[in-house]
Parts: C-alpha cells; structure tokens; sequence
C-alpha cells in the first residue's frame, strides 16, 4: 500500500468522522476527526493499516482541550496524527485503552495533568502527580493556580 493509498482509505471509511486534513510534508499528516469517532478511526490505523501508536499529547487552549494520537506507518515512514478538540469544561473521550494496551499509560498520564476523562479505561489510578495532589486540580491547564503555599516550583510548573 503506498501513501496515497492508505489516506484515501481512511478518507472513504471515515469520511463522516473527518473535520479536515492537513497534509503538511510527505512524512507528515493530520486528520482532525470527531471526538465520538476516535475509537473505530485509531483502531483502524493500528489494526489494519498496521502502524505502530507512538504516543498522544494534550494540550489546554484558549478554547478546548486537544489530544494529537500519533500513530507511525514505518514502511511508508508516515506520521499521521488524529487530532480531536474537546470540551474544556467538560473533557471526555472514549479510551483507546481497550482496543490496543499501547494506550493505556498516556491516558492516565493526560488525564492527571490535562484532567480528560477517558471513558471506559481500565485503571484510572495516579501514575505521576503525588497521593496528596487535590481532585480536580490539574498542572497543565491555563487555569491552574498553585495550591500547595509550602511548594517551590521553579522548574517547570
């Protein structure tokens, strides 16, 4: 399958989930897609198209919460990236934790730093931020204000 190919697949299949494409270099691309649709299009990527899932990253705009799912198609060294914008008042999306274990880590990850919910992930539990971290209170948003007066956090947060 050539490049061509394989983003008109997910053109044709997915034409009702896509928002827009943006094709930015022959090594590079992103599909912005409904956040109801990120289940079937990631898993169609990862299972039929056989591209490995590399990692997702979220980031807090001035207007929603956006998470990039990158996924690598090695033999046509192709990046293409899904992107979905959510709520962000309210951040929720189905995980792709269930459909393929890769997910599963980065997940959680985001969701203590971003505070996206996933729907239907297997273990939600902490992974990087401290037992007596707030609920509700997430690092990486543009909102957030320090909570603990005794911290000293100069090297990033």
């Amino acid at each position: 399958m050539t490049r061509e190919q394989a983003l008109q697949e997910i053109r044709v299949r997915f034409a009702d989930a896509i928002l827009s494409v943006s094709d930015k270099s022959p090594s590079r691309v992103y599909i912005e897609i409904k956040p109801g649709a990120v289940v079937p299009v990631a898993s169609y990527i990862f299972w039929q198209l056989g591209a490995r899932f590399s990692i997702a990253t979220g980031v807090d705009t001035r207007t929603h919460i956006e998470i990039l799912y990158h996924f690598i198609l090695e033999e046509l060294n192709l990046l293409v990236s899904l992107r979905v914008k959510l709520d962000r008042d309210r951040p929720i999306i189905d995980s792709l934790t269930p459909s393929f274990e890769a997910a599963n880590w980065i997940e959680r990850e985001i969701h203590e730093l971003l505070g996206v919910e996933f729907k239907n992930h297997p273990d939600m539990r902490r992974l990087l931020l401290p037992e007596n971290w707030p609920e509700g209170v997430y690092p990486l948003r543009r909102d957030y204000q320090e909570w603990d007066k005794q911290a000293v956090r100069d090297r990033g947060v």
